[in-house]
C-alpha cells in the first residue's frame, strides 16, 4: 500500500482527499493514517488538512522498496526489489539469492556497501546514503560467450539515464565505465555462473557516484559525481528507475540477436574512446592506436599506428585525457 499511496500523492498537484484514498484501497481512514505515519517515519513530509486531505511536500532521498516501486515503469526489471541498509557487496548478495532461486529481474540496492569490488578484484566502497549501489539478476537464455555484452548494455542504460534525469553529457569509456567531463562517475561489474553450454545466472552491478562530494586523495583527480558536475543533489530513486527502464528496453532488443547490431550506432555515439588516441594494455602486449568504436560483437575495433586493425575483446584500455593518461 505504501508504494501505491506514494504514486497517488506524487501524481497529484494538490490535496488528495482521505475518502478518495480509502475508496481506492477499500480500507478505513485509520488504515490510511497508519501508512501515512509510516511514510513520515521514513522521512516524507506530508501535510494533512481537514476537509482537504493529504499532500506530499517533501520527498527524502531514500532507496526503499516503496520509493523505488512508486517510480518504476518497467514490466519486470526491478519488480522484485530488495533494499538493504548495509551490505558487503550487492553483487555477492545477488549471487547468493540467485543460487536460492530468485527470479530474473531481481534488483538489489544498498544504502551502504562495505566490500564492493570492481574489475580485476579492485576494492570499491561508498559512504552511506550518497550513491547508487545496485545489482540486477538476469537469467538470459543466450550463449555464455555472449554474456559479456550485457556489460555494454548496462553502461548504455546508465549513460542514457543520467542524460535524461540530469542533462549531463554522460559518455562511456569502453567497456564498463561511465564518465562525465573526463571523470569516472560509474563502474560496472558483470559476473556469471555457467555450465558448458548455458547460463545459470548473470549479475550486473553498477556503482554510481551520485551525491558524493569528496573523494580519497588517490582518486580525486579521476573520480567525479553527478552532484559535483550538476551543482545540486539528485534523487537516486528517480535515476535508478530511469536506468532500469532504459536497460529493460535495451535488453529486449539485445535478446533478438544476442549482439549489438541494433544498438551499436547509439553505443558508439556515447563512446568517449572514439576520436582519441588510446593505449591498449594487454598482458605482454601494449600498443597505441585509434578507434571509431565497437563492432556488432561489442569488441573495440582499434587501428594501430602501423595501419593494421585489431579487435579488443577484453582488457584494460586507457584513453588520452582520461584518468591521468597523457
Amino acid at each position: 500500500m505504501k508504494t501505491e499511496l506514494l504514486k497517488i500523492l506524487r501524481a497529484s498537484e494538490g490535496y488528495v482527499s482521505g475518502q478518495q484514498i480509502c475508496e481506492h484501497f477499500g480500507v478505513s481512514r485509520t488504515a490510511i493514517w497508519k501508512v501515512i505515519r509510516q511514510l513520515k517515519e521514513d522521512g516524507y513530509e506530508i501535510e494533512a488538512v481537514k476537509n482537504k486531505g493529504y499532500r506530499i511536500e517533501k520527498i527524502p532521498d531514500v532507496m526503499t522498496v516503496a520509493e523505488l516501486g512508486s517510480r518504476l515503469r518497467t514490466e519486470w526489471m526491478g519488480r522484485n526489489c530488495i533494499c538493504l541498509e548495509t551490505v558487503d557487496s550487492t553483487n555477492t548478495h545477488a549471487k547468493r539469492l540467485a543460487e536460492e532461486g530468485a527470479p530474473a529481474g531481481t534488483l538489489i540496492v544498498a544504502e551502504e556497501q562495505t566490500g564492493g569490488k570492481g574489475r580485476r578484484g579492485r576494492g570499491w566502497s561508498a559512504a552511506k546514503g550518497t550513491n547508487i549501489m545496485m545489482t540486477l539478476l538476469l537469467r538470459p537464455q543466450i550463449r555464455p560467450e555472449h554474456a559479456s555484452r550485457l556489460t555494454l548494455l548496462m553502461a548504455m542504460a546508465v549513460a542514457e539515464g543520467i542524460r535524461k534525469v540530469t542533462g549531463l553529457p554522460a559518455g562511456i569509456k569502453w567497456p564498463n565505465d561511465v564518465v562525465i567531463h573526463g571523470k569516472k562517475v560509474c563502474g560496472i561489474l558483470t559476473e556469471m555462473s555457467t555450465e558448458i553450454d548455458y547460463i545459470n545466472h548473470v549479475v550486473i552491478g553498477a556503482g554510481l557516484n551520485v551525491n558524493q562530494e569528496d573523494f580519497p586523495e588517490e582518486i580525486k583527480d579521476m573520480a567525479g559525481s553527478l552532484c559535483v558536475e550538476l551543482g545540486e543533489k539528485i534523487c537516486r530513486a528517480e535515476l535508478t528507475a530511469e536506468i532500469l527502464e532504459e536497460l529493460e528496453r535495451l535488453y529486449e532488443v539485445f535478446l533478438r540477436t544476442e549482439d549489438l547490431s541494433s544498438l551499436r550506432q547509439r553505443y558508439n555515439e556515447l563512446c568517449v574512446n572514439r576520436g582519441h588516441e588510446i593505449r591498449v594494455l594487454e598482458p605482454g602486449n601494449e600498443y597505441t592506436g585509434t578507434t571509431d568504436g565497437i563492432n556488432e560483437a561489442g569488441e573495440l575495433v582499434v587501428c594501430k599506428a602501423d595501419g593494421s586493425v585489431t579487435r579488443v575483446y577484453a582488457g584494460e584500455v586507457s584513453v588520452r585525457g582520461l584518468y591521468g593518461y597523457i
